[in-house]
């Protein structure tokens, strides 16, 4: 077998970097010659992981094809959110927590997917399953992961195991779970310093819902209305993607970690779908989504429905 590169998303988010470095870490373990690669720069939050932890962050690629054939794909599996040449590859494995779409190989493939708030938590049991000692280092970037992916405990997505997860790595990582949690959350809300096209992608997916491609990015504060001070800039920005890209629909999904609710903004078509989606009325393209935190379960899904 010839190297293998591992890697989550394009705009990578913790999990996506995390994730990539804890499997190819344990594909290592088990004698395969894997590099963990992401698919974009690493966000504040994540950086302030990988800092904590001492662990370098992975390179930066747009294509595999020149290094490699095989892959194993994290924390996501749909093309459009994959590796620019991802339909030449073969795809060895993957590990997600995400709906499945757009996928197939041609090849038989191992494929681990569970309804938990993050995929780390289902790295965990595979090192279990393998009986591999996980690193310090290691284990804190996994649980890092899955403060993230669940807000620390509070969105929907999160399981019983994930908080199960989370305590027995925070236990190997030697952090106090609570404090670190915050504070590792805090230091991906800051905002002021980026640009209006780093809001929006960065952690940006696009998805076929219908006929439609809709793209939803999402970003985390403690201030909606200091990002929504910057609404006009934000619009022209999600219009000159929209055209650039094809895409028909962009939500910005705006979520208070604090409070555990967002603020969506929309530009694009078919603007009473998201209405019909969330049971809301747009007033000067935003909305308030109690509740909502979760694009993964309370986002993507009701679009999904709202587009059929």
């Amino acid at each position: 077998m010839s190297k293998v590169l591992i890697f989550g998303h394009q705009n990578p988010d913790t999990d996506a970097i995390t994730a990539a470095i804890s499997f190819a870490h344990l594909q290592k373990q088990l004698g395969v010659e894997a590099e963990a690669v992401a698919l974009g720069t690493v966000n504040e939050e994540t950086a302030y992981a990988l800092n904590t932890f001492k662990t370098e962050a992975p390179r930066v690629i747009t294509a595999a094809l020149k290094e490699t054939k095989q892959v194993m794909l994290v924390d996501h599996n749909e093309a459009q959110q994959s590796v620019t040449d991802i339909k030449d590859l073969d795809v060895l494995a993957v590990v997600d927590h995400h709906r499945i779409a757009n996928f197939e190989t041609a090849n038989p493939l191992y494929y681990r997917a569970e309804p938990v708030g993050c995929s780390n938590t289902i790295i965990l049991k595979l090192y279990k399953e393998h009986a591999i000692t996980i690193p310090q280092n290691i284990a804190g970037l996994m649980l890092s992961a899955i403060i993230s992916d669940t807000l620390l405990f509070k969105s929907p997505t999160c399981t019983e195991e994930d908080i199960r997860a989370a305590k027995e790595l925070a236990a190997i990582a030697e952090v106090d779970l609570e404090a670190y949690g915050l504070e590792m959350l805090k230091a991906g809300t800051n905002l002021s310093d980026k640009t209006e096209e780093e809001l929006l992608n960065s952690d940006a997916k696009s998805f076929p819902m219908g006929n439609k491609n809709v793209r939803i990015g999402q970003v985390n504060t403690v201030d909606v209305a200091e990002v929504l001070a910057r609404q006009a800039a934000l619009e022209t920005a999600m219009e000159a993607q929209n055209k650039q890209n094809g895409y028909d629909l962009f939500v910005l999904v705006i979520t208070n970690i604090l409070d555990s609710d967002s603020e969506i903004l929309v530009v694009g078509q078919d603007k009473e779908k998201v209405e019909k989606a969330f049971q809301t009325e747009l007033t000067n393209n935003t909305a308030t989504l109690k509740g909502v935190v979760s694009r993964k379960k309370q986002v993507v899904p009701q679009l999904t429905e709202a587009f059929k």
